[in-house]
This record gives C-alpha cells, sequence and structure tokens, in this order.
C-alpha cells in the first residue's frame, strides 16, 4: 500500500484508469462559502502515451481562450506536467453535464481555428514551441472518444 498522499491524483491509481475521461476531482469550499470545483480531463492514457509538447501548448492556448465563450465559471484550464491531460478549475458549478458540453465545444473551436491565439513572444513564455496542427489532432482524437468519457475505470 503506498502512502497517502495531500495532492489528490498521487493517490490515484494511474494503472487503473481508463483515457480518456472527465473526472471530478474534488471541491474546495472556501471561507465564505464560494466552491472551487476541479475537474481531471484525461486526454492520454497515463504511462503509455502523452501529447506532444507543442500540440499540447497550442491546445492549452486555444483551450484557456474558447472554454471562456462557453462558462463564465472558469478560473483555470492548465495542463498536467505529465502531459496526459489538463485540469479544469471551475468556481460555483457543478454541473457535470455542461462540463462536458463546453468541453465538447471547446474542442470544436479547436478544429476550426486557423490560429493559435496569443503565439508571440509578447503574450506567450515560448513563442516558437507551437503547432496547431498538433493541437487539432489531439483535439479530434478526444472527439471522436467522447462517448466514453464518463467512464474512468
Amino acid at each position: 500500500m503506498l502512502k497517502k498522499m495531500n495532492v489528490e491524483s498521487f493517490n490515484l491509481d494511474h494503472t487503473k484508469v481508463k483515457a480518456p475521461y472527465v473526472r471530478l476531482v474534488g471541491v474546495t469550499v472556501g471561507e465564505n462559502g464560494d466552491q472551487v470545483y476541479k475537474y481531471d480531463i484525461r486526454f492520454k492514457q497515463p504511462n503509455k502515451e502523452h501529447m506532444e509538447m507543442a500540440g499540447l501548448h497550442s491546445l492549452e492556448h486555444l483551450m484557456a481562450e474558447n472554454i471562456r465563450n462557453h462558462m463564465d465559471q472558469v478560473l483555470d484550464i492548465s495542463p498536467m506536467g505529465c502531459q496526459t491531460g489538463f485540469y479544469l478549475s471551475l468556481l460555483n458549478h457543478d454541473s457535470y453535464d455542461e462540463v462536458l458540453k463546453a468541453l465538447e465545444k471547446t474542442l470544436q473551436d479547436v478544429l476550426e481555428a486557423d490560429e493559435v491565439p496569443a503565439c508571440n513572444e509578447v503574450q506567450c513564455g515560448w513563442a516558437q514551441n507551437h503547432s496547431l496542427k498538433g493541437a487539432q489532432e489531439i483535439a479530434r482524437e478526444m472527439l471522436l472518444k467522447k462517448d466514453e468519457w464518463r467512464e474512468v475505470f
């Protein structure tokens, strides 16, 4: 048995999950009653495959910009260091179905994009490391398996 860790995802058995999936990681309640909902949006099977960095980087820009067109409650969407998925944090929003709909619309936006937003040295810390084509390939693969998003194990 592994030692219980402070980080929720470190307690998740990554050998048992079945990507792709969208999973509620947890809810944090603030001092004033606000609730932050954190989701694990897993694109790739842990320890078997990963997103290439340039495509992941462009996907991050595209999703960060576009998901806010579909949900007002987005605090952050950020990539996992293991390059297998993203974390989505929402404020006071607990509808799993709406998260799935917003994700689907956002990934459709990625497929329709003709450029990566903020892909320049002024707005990005590694502007040379982008691939719109790579981002679109990742989005396409995820959308093809949207019927599997609810199944984590």
